[in-house]
């Protein structure tokens, strides 16, 4: 009989955002996955968890998947987190998922545990209405990125949420102002759940001005029309 696949959330920002749930199976899996280990790290020693801690990333080889398959062989149980939020979203958690599946076929019990997100948190403070939200994820750095905008009019009538980091957050605003118009209603959310969190409510064109005034720092979630 395999272990099984805890697929954990953390908090984004805010260490007391984590769930119960989620302090208790960390401290009982006798493994703990995660993108960043150094960033896990401040997670446990503010919880005091002492169960073992490794890595996987998007980088992580073919063997690193095969020791955690037999792991979960061995009947062990592995959670598994990423740096922020839920492991799948705009991380490589869901491929992890995959390539188990594909090792150990459906007789593999994942469970979720759900928790703290970017995307909820700004869609619940927006104001905005969220009926029929898309999530977009972050735009490609290079490669795909002009696809990536052009496929956003596809969807010119829904509610979309993208996140951004502070180095490309000048230029995605630019990329909205050109596909959804100057006037469009905007919200971003910067350091959500953090000390210097701020949330921005106006037009693309009032974001702009924003963003120029303000120092760019952070990660953010744009929730834009």
């Amino acid at each position: 009989m395999y272990g099984i696949l805890y697929v954990v959330a953390t908090p984004i920002g805010n260490l007391e955002d984590i769930t119960l749930r989620a302090l208790r199976i960390l401290k009982e899996a006798d493994f703990v996955f995660a993108e960043d280990t150094r960033v896990t790290r401040k997670l446990f020693q503010h919880y005091n968890i002492q169960t073992p801690l490794e890595s996987y990333h998007q980088h992580s080889s073919e063997n690193t998947t095969f020791r955690i398959a037999e792991l979960l062989r061995q009947s062990k149980n592995c959670a598994l987190v990423t740096d922020a939020g839920t492991p799948g979203i705009s991380d490589p958690g869901n491929e992890l998922v995959a390539r188990l599946l594909g090792i150990l076929g459906e007789e593999l019990k994942i469970v979720p545990i759900p928790g703290s997100s970017a995307l909820t948190a700004l869609a619940s403070v927006s104001g905005l209405q969220t009926q029929n939200l898309v999530f977009l994820g972050y735009p490609p750095t290079k490669k795909g990125r002009k696809t990536f905008f052009e496929k956003m009019t596809r969807f010119k009538e829904m509610p979309k949420v993208l996140y951004e980091s502070p180095y490309r957050i000048v230029k995605t605003i630019d990329e909205l102002d050109v596909i959804c118009g100057p006037d469009a209603k905007i919200v971003i959310g910067r350091e959500l759940t953090k000390k210097f969190e701020t949330i921005f409510r106006g037009t693309v064109t009032e974001a702009k001005e924003m963003l120029k005034k303000d120092k760019v720092r952070g990660e953010y979630t744009i929730r834009h029309e």
